[in-house]
């Protein structure tokens, strides 16, 4: 037996017990995605952002989701650097809900620059 067809087999033999260990944690990623899902979208209903476009929705995704966090007393910032960027994003959020400017300088505006 050469060495490609020996490891192979190896990998098949090692699947049924990878599969019971796999299966269940990508049905628990799946469900806590879901639920994560449906708070989000509450979440930006609550906060009159339901009605954004998908687009916006994801560039802001993080910064939604650490609100609720900290709402929810998993942690307190005091960070200027924080509340300058939840500024950035209602500024921008309102902005493109008020018709000043459109969803492409909106999505820019919030965008987060990479280093």
């Amino acid at each position: 037996m050469n060495s490609a067809n020996a490891l192979t087999q190896h990998n098949l033999s090692q699947a049924p017990s990878l599969n019971l260990f796999v299966a269940p944690l990508l049905k628990r990623i799946k469900k806590e995605s879901a639920e994560e899902y449906v708070e989000m979208q509450q979440t930006f209903g609550l906060m009159g952002w339901g009605e954004l476009p998908d687009d916006l929705k994801i560039e802001i995704y993080d910064d939604v989701r650490y609100m609720v966090q900290e709402l929810k007393g998993l942690y307190s910032s005091c960070d200027p650097n924080v509340e300058r960027r939840r500024n950035t994003v209602h500024f921008w959020v309102s902005s493109f809900q008020d018709g000043i400017c459109s969803l492409d300088a909106a999505i820019k505006g919030v965008k987060v620059k990479a280093l």
